[in-house]
Protein backbone atom coordinates (compact mmCIF):
# COMPACT_ATOMS: atom_id res chain seq x y z
CA UNK A 1 0.00 0.00 0.00
CA UNK A 2 1.36 3.43 -0.95
CA UNK A 3 0.14 6.90 -0.06
CA UNK A 4 1.42 10.08 -1.70
CA UNK A 5 1.71 13.09 0.60
CA UNK A 6 1.84 16.53 -0.96
CA UNK A 7 3.82 18.37 1.72
CA UNK A 8 5.17 18.37 5.28
CA UNK A 9 1.74 19.16 6.70
CA UNK A 10 0.24 16.03 5.11
CA UNK A 11 3.14 13.99 6.48
CA UNK A 12 2.26 15.18 9.98
CA UNK A 13 -1.44 14.51 9.35
CA UNK A 14 -0.66 10.93 8.35
CA UNK A 15 1.33 10.60 11.57
CA UNK A 16 -1.75 11.78 13.48
CA UNK A 17 -3.82 9.08 11.81
CA UNK A 18 -1.22 6.48 12.77
CA UNK A 19 -1.43 7.44 16.45
CA UNK A 20 -5.11 6.57 16.41
CA UNK A 21 -4.59 3.06 15.02
CA UNK A 22 -1.31 1.89 16.54
CA UNK A 23 -1.62 -0.66 19.35
CA UNK A 24 -0.26 0.35 22.75
CA UNK A 25 2.71 -1.95 22.22
CA UNK A 26 4.29 -2.01 18.81
CA UNK A 27 7.61 -1.71 17.05
CA UNK A 28 7.75 0.39 13.88
CA UNK A 29 10.80 0.69 11.63
CA UNK A 30 10.96 3.97 9.70
CA UNK A 31 12.99 3.68 6.52
CA UNK A 32 14.10 6.38 4.15
CA UNK A 33 17.02 8.57 3.18
CA UNK A 34 18.20 11.56 5.21
CA UNK A 35 15.56 14.28 5.03
CA UNK A 36 12.82 11.96 3.78
CA UNK A 37 10.45 12.89 6.61
CA UNK A 38 10.85 10.18 9.23
CA UNK A 39 10.99 12.66 12.12
CA UNK A 40 8.21 14.75 10.56
CA UNK A 41 5.95 11.69 10.56
CA UNK A 42 6.96 10.97 14.16
CA UNK A 43 6.14 14.58 15.11
CA UNK A 44 2.64 14.09 13.69
CA UNK A 45 2.16 10.98 15.82
CA UNK A 46 3.31 12.76 18.97
CA UNK A 47 1.27 15.91 18.34
CA UNK A 48 -1.85 13.79 17.87
CA UNK A 49 -1.06 12.11 21.20
CA UNK A 50 -1.00 15.51 22.89
CA UNK A 51 2.71 16.37 23.02
CA UNK A 52 3.15 20.15 23.00
CA UNK A 53 6.94 20.47 23.08
CA UNK A 54 9.58 20.16 20.39
CA UNK A 55 10.06 16.89 18.57
CA UNK A 56 13.61 16.53 17.39
CA UNK A 57 15.47 13.74 15.74
CA UNK A 58 17.36 11.69 18.33
CA UNK A 59 20.39 11.48 16.04
CA UNK A 60 22.80 12.43 18.83
CA UNK A 61 20.92 11.11 21.85
CA UNK A 62 19.90 7.83 20.12
CA UNK A 63 16.53 7.85 21.89
CA UNK A 64 13.90 10.38 22.92
CA UNK A 65 11.26 9.28 25.41
CA UNK A 66 7.72 10.67 25.64
CA UNK A 67 5.03 9.86 28.19
CA UNK A 68 1.72 11.09 26.86
CA UNK A 69 -1.83 10.31 27.92
CA UNK A 70 -0.78 7.24 29.95
CA UNK A 71 1.13 5.83 26.98
CA UNK A 72 4.85 5.48 26.44
CA UNK A 73 6.56 6.38 23.19
CA UNK A 74 10.23 5.92 22.27
CA UNK A 75 11.79 7.43 19.17
CA UNK A 76 15.16 5.93 18.24
CA UNK A 77 17.60 7.08 15.57
CA UNK A 78 20.45 4.64 14.98
CA UNK A 79 22.17 6.68 12.27
CA UNK A 80 25.30 7.21 14.39
CA UNK A 81 25.54 3.64 15.69
CA UNK A 82 28.86 2.17 14.56
CA UNK A 83 28.35 -1.39 15.79
CA UNK A 84 25.03 -3.11 16.55
CA UNK A 85 26.41 -4.13 19.96
CA UNK A 86 26.07 -0.48 21.04
CA UNK A 87 22.34 -1.13 21.40
CA UNK A 88 23.08 -3.39 24.34
CA UNK A 89 24.89 -0.49 26.05
CA UNK A 90 21.83 1.75 25.80
CA UNK A 91 19.57 -1.01 27.11
CA UNK A 92 17.55 -1.56 23.92
CA UNK A 93 15.98 -4.75 25.28
CA UNK A 94 14.63 -2.87 28.32
CA UNK A 95 13.07 -0.20 26.11
CA UNK A 96 11.46 -2.72 23.78
CA UNK A 97 10.13 -4.86 26.65
CA UNK A 98 7.95 -2.00 27.89
CA UNK A 99 4.32 -1.47 26.97
CA UNK A 100 5.17 1.24 24.45
CA UNK A 101 5.15 2.42 20.86
CA UNK A 102 8.71 2.37 19.52
CA UNK A 103 9.70 4.08 16.29
CA UNK A 104 13.21 3.24 15.06
CA UNK A 105 14.98 5.12 12.28
CA UNK A 106 17.92 3.40 10.57
CA UNK A 107 16.98 0.04 12.13
CA UNK A 108 19.23 -1.78 9.66
CA UNK A 109 22.20 -0.52 11.71
CA UNK A 110 20.94 -2.59 14.65
CA UNK A 111 20.69 -5.83 12.69
CA UNK A 112 21.07 -8.83 14.95
CA UNK A 113 20.07 -6.89 18.07
CA UNK A 114 16.60 -5.77 17.07
CA UNK A 115 13.58 -8.05 16.85
CA UNK A 116 11.40 -8.13 13.78
CA UNK A 117 9.15 -5.06 13.66
CA UNK A 118 5.39 -5.12 13.67
CA UNK A 119 5.27 -2.53 10.89
CA UNK A 120 7.76 -1.12 8.40
CA UNK A 121 7.18 2.28 6.81
CA UNK A 122 9.24 3.46 3.85
CA UNK A 123 9.31 7.16 3.11
CA UNK A 124 10.56 8.26 -0.29
CA UNK A 125 11.09 11.91 -1.21
CA UNK A 126 9.90 13.12 -4.60
CA UNK A 127 10.59 16.87 -4.61
CA UNK A 128 8.16 18.30 -2.01
CA UNK A 129 6.03 15.14 -2.05
CA UNK A 130 6.55 12.03 0.03
CA UNK A 131 5.48 8.51 -0.87
CA UNK A 132 4.79 6.29 2.14
CA UNK A 133 4.73 2.50 1.77
CA UNK A 134 3.42 0.24 4.51
CA UNK A 135 4.42 -3.32 5.29
CA UNK A 136 2.54 -5.00 8.12
CA UNK A 137 4.79 -7.76 9.42
CA UNK A 138 2.81 -8.82 12.50
CA UNK A 139 0.44 -11.50 11.20
CA UNK A 140 -2.19 -10.62 13.84
CA UNK A 141 -2.52 -7.15 12.30
CA UNK A 142 -2.50 -7.94 8.58
CA UNK A 143 -5.71 -6.78 6.92
CA UNK A 144 -7.04 -5.61 10.30
CA UNK A 145 -5.56 -2.14 10.63
CA UNK A 146 -7.72 0.47 8.93
CA UNK A 147 -6.20 3.84 8.15
CA UNK A 148 -8.57 6.68 7.24
CA UNK A 149 -6.98 8.98 4.70
CA UNK A 150 -8.70 11.68 2.63
CA UNK A 151 -12.15 10.20 3.15
CA UNK A 152 -10.99 6.70 2.24
CA UNK A 153 -10.52 3.74 4.53
CA UNK A 154 -7.34 1.88 3.67
CA UNK A 155 -6.88 -1.63 5.01
CA UNK A 156 -3.24 -2.29 5.80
Amino acid sequence: MKITLLNEQETELLGAELWGILPEKCLVFLKGELGAGKTTLTRGVLRAAGHKGAVKSPTYTLVEEYDIADRHFFHFDLYRVKEPEELEWIGIRDYLAQQSVCFIEWAELGKGFLPQPDIELWIEAEDEKRVISFNIINEKWKNKIILSWKNNDIVL
